[in-house]
């Protein structure tokens, strides 16, 4: 035996499904309250998040300092080749063609 639930007319599955007007109070105050909720919500998560952080000690920030100090100095140092090269390269280039 089916359930009421499951056995359906053809005219109430092709009826729309109906919008719950907003009560007296959600138009009044524009939903607000439900702006607020959303607001608290996120605030808590935040403060949440930021108990998590850690403030790293002296010795790390350091270290990584040092590290990417010697990354950008490297870093330089290779782009700084590798564009004297393709100047060079350029320039023989034009110069073979005919341009002062």
């Amino acid at each position: 035996m089916a359930s009421k639930t499951s056995v359906m007319s053809d005219e109430q599955r092709s009826a729309p499904l109906k919008r719950q007007e907003p009560s007296a109070v959600s138009n009044l105050t524009g939903g607000v309250t439900g702006s607020w909720e959303k607001l608290s919500h996120f605030l808590s998560d935040v403060r949440a998040e930021m108990r998590k952080v850690v403030t790293p000690s002296r010795k790390e920030v350091e270290s990584t300092t040092s590290v990417v100090l010697i990354a950008v100095f490297i870093f330089g140092l290779f782009f700084f080749v590798v564009d004297s090269v393709f100047s060079r390269a350029v320039e023989q280039i034009l110069h073979r063609l005919g341009a002062q």
